[in-house]
């Protein structure tokens, strides 16, 4: 049995493993008991500590597939991929009375009105978070919804019978298209963009495989989706340890006054942020070295972030005035960049004044 005595993070939940469903051959849903006061939104993702006999532990992002309206309790489900340390560990693992660690939940891949009609997309496991977003918008919403949903074959098909009870019960509002490689080969961009055009006035959330998600990306933009109506989620696994507490001393420069205060000496050389958290303005002086999510944490805001890395997407934020400089950029595309997307904790000031929202 996997037992957690205490949190390593101060922003870590522990939660107890319920059941754990086979759902196929490769992949498992890990259901959790929902403590409390655990809010998240479709389509956001959980970061679970992983032991390891190498490092101590890895950390590695699963997407709920549960809903969080109604009385469904939070589940993540996880498919087994080749060499793939965390899911293996997973689904070989985990039982249920488990205690596992994890990060509360984050990720900007959510709907902003589950009224809206939707064109959802999804390749392999890349329907768990597509199916958190599908049952909230059916349960909560008004709109319609079209599901595009490629497997490998009709075995590798995660929550089938579930879409079909979905579909008999909402047969004016749910469309699914299973589309299966072993019969119908890849899906190239020509045939994704056919598929997508009735739908091309909907919004687009897309999540799978990184050739899929290529595919089916060129395949939106052919036919005529706006690109500020299609979400993509990427995962990659994280490197370091997201789940070390950030020490004041990592994150700002300090000096202590004369009266044994201690406070943020501020430099010539600094830059001024103007950031919009939440609905709140905050004004920051942001140093050239450090990144907007260091001086957001010196700051004392709960700013959203989960790697540091730049891999993950959940410090994600619109820079809507200044210029900054990113070193790791690859979760955002050509397009992201052109909108003003930023990613917090790589964002280093090069103008003196920069407006961000998130």
């Amino acid at each position: 049995m996997t037992t957690v005595d205490a949190p390593h993070s101060t922003r870590s939940v522990l939660l107890t493993v319920a059941e754990v469903v086979d759902e196929t051959a490769d992949a498992r849903s890990i259901v959790f008991d929902a403590p409390q006061n655990f809010h998240y939104l479709p389509g956001q993702f959980l970061t679970l500590r992983i032991p390891s006999e190498r490092t101590g532990s890895v950390a590695r992002c699963y997407s709920l597939a549960s809903s969080p309206h109604g009385s469904e309790p939070p589940k993540v489900t996880v498919k087994r991929t080749y060499d793939g340390y965390g899911s293996n560990w997973v689904c070989d693992n985990i039982q249920p009375g488990d205690v596992v660690e994890a990060l509360p939940p984050s990720g900007r891949f959510t709907p902003k009105d589950l009224d809206d009609d939707f064109y959802l997309l999804a390749a392999g496991s890349g329907i768990t978070p597509v199916m958190s977003i599908l049952k909230s918008a059916l349960s909560e919403g008004v709109g319609k919804i079209a599901l595009f949903y490629a497997n490998r074959d009709e075995n590798s098909v995660i929550f089938g019978r579930e879409l079909r009870t979905l579909a008999a019960e909402y047969p004016h509002r749910l469309a699914v298209q299973h589309w299966l490689e072993s019969l119908q080969g890849l899906p190239t961009v020509d045939q994704l963009s056919t598929l997508a055009s009735p739908y091309r006035e909907r919004h687009a959330f897309m999540c799978g495989p990184s050739m899929f998600m290529d595919a089916a990306h060129k395949g939106l933009a052919s036919s005529g989706f706006p690109r500020n109506r299609v979400r993509r989620e990427i995962f990659v696994s994280l490197v370091g340890d997201p789940f070390v507490d950030v020490t004041e001393a990592e994150v700002s420069e300090t000096e202590v006054t004369e009266a044994g205060v201690t406070e943020s000496p501020v430099h010539e050389d600094d830059a001024t942020a103007v950031v919009e958290l939440d609905g709140e303005t905050h004004t920051l002086t942001w140093p050239r070295s450090k990144t907007l999510v260091d001086i957001m944490l010196a700051g004392g805001l709960d700013v959203p972030y989960s790697c540091r890395e730049g891999e993950c997407g959940t410090c994600a934020c619109t820079m809507t005035e200044g210029e900054v400089k990113m070193e790791n950029t690859e979760i955002l595309d050509d397009e992201d960049i052109a909108d003003g997307m930023i990613l917090g904790c790589q964002a280093r000031p090069v103008s003196d004044h920069i407006e961000v929202r998130f």
